[in-house]
């Protein structure tokens, strides 16, 4: 089995702590971030994984995320080509053909993957986006019909609506609708969730996005209270 990851951040945001790295690349507890999803690839029976990244920064990877267990392939962008674009150009280095799993390297996720594969195959859809629930920074004021306030939730609530985290299973009919350049959720998605072949796989544990200092403290402290996760 195959997968593909989107790896051409820079951690521009993340400013020294990044020191000089992609930011798949940036140490969490002691190891790289993308570290953390290789491994729950493999487990997930990945034997080969495709990291979309820019020009140059391949042999970092390489050295990076060797000995993990997973062959680690460099497919390094000639020019920017936009999250769609680096998936379908890095699909193109693929040994197979069928269902592959594509994802953004820059975050930690606990989905479970062979569930999330089980999911997309019984829905027969193109692809399968993984979401996860939209809950509010701030604290919400609750109103009546009248205008009047009705009450206060001071605790980060959840709110009715799902996020795309950016884990995908993807169809080869889907993989061929992505774009040469430019992102698949503004062209690609939109035009399969028309046509009724967009799945959904609901996700409600952990989901870490690590692009500025703040995030990468709470990853870091995620990793501390999670031993289980270090591979």
């Amino acid at each position: 089995m195959e997968a593909i990851v989107l790896a051409g951040g820079k951690a521009e945001r993340l400013g020294d702590a990044a020191q000089g790295k992609p930011k798949p690349l940036v140490s969490v507890a002691g190891k790289p971030l993308l570290a953390y999803q290789v491994h729950r690839l493999r487990e997930a029976g990945v034997e080969r994984l495709l990291v979309a990244c820019a020009a140059g920064s391949g042999e970092h990877f390489e050295r990076d995320l060797a000995g993990l267990g997973v062959e680690i392939v460099p497919v390094e962008e000639p020019e920017p080509l936009g999250r769609g674009g680096g998936i379908r150009f890095a699909a193109e280095q693929r040994r197979s053909s069928g269902t592959i799993l594509a994802m953004n390297g820059d975050e930690l996720l606990d989905v479970d993957l062979d569930e999330l594969v089980s999911t997309h195959d019984g829905s027969g859809a193109s692809a399968t986006i993984t979401v996860f629930p939209l809950v509010s920074p701030f604290g919400v004021v609750e109103l009546g019909d009248d205008g009047f306030v009705t009450g206060f939730t001071e605790e980060t609530p959840r709110l009715p609506h799902w996020v795309n985290v950016g884990l995908y299973v993807l169809e080869e009919d889907a993989l061929e609708r992505f774009p040469e350049r430019g992102d698949h959720e503004r062209t690609t998605f939109p035009e399969l969730a028309q046509e009724g072949k967009l799945f959904s796989y609901q996700h409600e544990r952990t989901w870490l996005t690590v692009n500025t200092p703040k995030q990468l403290r709470a990853a870091e402290e995620f990793i501390a209270a999670n031993p289980e996760w270090v591979a």
